[in-house]
């Protein structure tokens, strides 16, 4: 990792690659456009909780045109 980090990242073959301390997992290293792909997902799944908790409530109608 310290000589050649992208040939670690790039032989994951698309997965995260576990930094270990005293064989223990303190990070993972991601591609940058999975950490973006994944930011996008959990944002999805937070605006789809909000959709639900939502779902329930009164409709207000709204004339933009007033």
């Amino acid at each position: 990792m310290k000589f050649n980090p992208t040939a670690v990242i790039e032989s994951a073959d698309g997965g995260a690659v576990a930094i270990l301390n005293r064989n223990k997992p303190v990070a993972y290293l991601l591609r940058a456009d999975q950490h973006e792909a994944l930011l996008d997902r959990l944002e999805d799944h937070e605006l789809a909780d909000i959709v639900r908790a939502r779902q329930n409530e009164l409709l207000v109608e709204v004339d933009i045109h007033k």
